[in-house]
């Protein structure tokens, strides 16, 4: 039986070339033109792939998404977006999207990435499923699948020195930064690096997890304790008893949620549903966000209290785009994760594709890097990636304005800038810059510039 695709786009001449073109491969494909035709049609028939854009006339890809998760549809989604539109399809990758794909689409990619959501097993477990469930598990969890690879730069450098500074101790650790980022891969590192190496590490995608199942997901259930209870089920908390406890996207709780989980933190006891027994617990939380949970308290969707207790030490990864000198170092682990996985053999980077990465802004971080890569190497017939394999939209974007960037030539010029940028700060114009305070002052020095 072959497996059944839904394509969405308003473009109905696309949608039907698309369309023609996987039925040639073998696939059951239903077009929709429409976000209310792609309803009518999940309402009756049950597909294994939504190809969808991001911009429809009458919604959009998300809500698409959206749709299909409260539905408990199996359906793995991917986006088709232009360049305008990256860093939407990256948030909806935290949000259950499979991945997305740039338009133009290329036949042998999109045909690729068709083939890897219908192999992956499913990450979702159903809320039936989840109610009996006697072990803990991630819900929907999609995390990000980047290497935690040391990089070069004072960014990469300032990061890891925080991460060995915090991780001995038991204090909570709240991790700022983009999607893609790694922020996932910092909290393993910092478990990794802890006393509680040994122990449990039980990672949570918080906006995964629905309401009514929280304190089951979290604190466990007793038998019998509500319908669909039909086995005992260790929560989250006790399943990290004496190790870590990572709340992915922790901004994503409910107000309600966070009430429960403050409580949990607090007195480190839970009460499983439907127990009348408190369980002593001894974990340590790392919390993760790409949101401004500041913002949050202030407009009063997230508990201050809850904040200031996840918050006890900070960590702000840094975007690709500000780290500059690691951008190669990735780019090269990525082809060597990309090969293997491929069973290729390419051997680099031509050099214009090296100017194009040290350039590129990189909305979607990590994760974005990951995915042009290993596309890319699926795509290079040649032995060195070339330019006419990357996606058009990063070919055409318009070059990051860095100041990290510099070569001999406009050296003097570029350390003038960044002076100006940073109001004559000399330690923000040498972050600027990417270098340290003692190699500025000498850079000063050498160009006379007594500023």
């Amino acid at each position: 039986m072959s497996s059944k695709i839904l394509v969405i786009d308003d473009d109905a001449a696309f949608c039907v070339m698309l369309k023609t073109f996987l039925q040639k491969k073998g696939y059951d494909v239903v077009n929709a033109f429409t976000a209310e035709q792609a309803r009518e049609e999940l309402k009756t028939t049950v597909f294994d792939v939504v190809l969808t854009d991001i911009r429809l006339p009458d919604s959009d890809g998300l809500q698409i998404l959206k749709y299909i998760k409260e539905s408990a549809l199996d359906a793995r989604v991917i986006l088709m977006t232009g360049y305008t539109d990256i860093k939407t399809a990256v948030n909806a990758m935290k949000q259950g999207a499979f991945d997305y794909v740039g338009k133009p689409i290329n036949p042998e990619e999109i045909l690729h990435i068709i083939g890897l959501a219908l192999n992956k097993k499913p990450v979702k477990d159903t809320l039936d499923a989840v109610a009996s469930s006697p072990s803990p598990k991630k819900i929907a969890t999609t995390t990000t699948d980047v290497a935690f690879v040391k990089g070069i730069s004072n960014n990469s450098a300032e990061l890891h020195e925080h991460i060995a500074l915090v991780a001995p101790t038991n204090m909570s650790v709240l991790i700022i930064g983009d999607s893609g980022t790694g922020k996932e891969y910092i909290a393993q590192s910092i478990h990794q690096q802890s006393k509680r190496a040994g122990k449990p590490y039980i990672a949570v995608d918080c906006g995964a997890i629905p309401k009514e199942l929280a304190s089951s997901e979290f604190f466990g259930h007793l038998k019998g304790s509500f319908t669909g209870a039909v086995n005992d089920k260790t929560g989250h908390f006790e399943a990290a008893n004496g190790g870590t406890l990572f709340l992915d996207e922790v901004g994503n709780l409910s107000y309600e949620v966070q009430v429960q989980l403050l409580r949990a933190l607090q007195e480190r006891k839970i009460k499983p549903v439907g127990s009348n027994h408190e369980i002593s617990v001894d974990i340590r939380v790392i919390a993760a966000t790409n949101e401004d949970l500041q913002e949050a308290v202030k407009r009063g969707d997230f508990r201050e209290d809850l904040y200031h207790r996840l918050n006890e030490f900070n960590i702000k990864v840094p975007r690709l785009s500000e780290r500059k000198k690691d951008i190669m170092v990735f780019a090269n682990h990525f082809l060597d994760q990309a090969n293997a996985d491929l069973e290729k053999e390419v051997e680099g980077f031509d050099a214009d594709v090296v100017q194009l990465f040290n350039t590129y802004d990189w909305p979607g971080n990590l994760r974005e890097m990951k995915n042009i890569i290993k596309r890319s190497v699926l795509l290079e017939k040649s032995n060195s990636i070339h330019l006419d394999v990357l996606p058009a939209e990063m070919r055409e974007a318009p070059a990051s304005d860095d100041l990290s960037i510099y070569t001999k030539a406009n050296e003097e010029e570029t350390i003038i800038k960044a002076l100006e940028k940073a109001n004559y700060n000399k330690s923000k114009a040498a972050k600027l810059l990417d270098i340290d305070r003692k190699t500025l002052y000498n850079k000063l020095k050498l160009y006379n510039l007594d500023l």
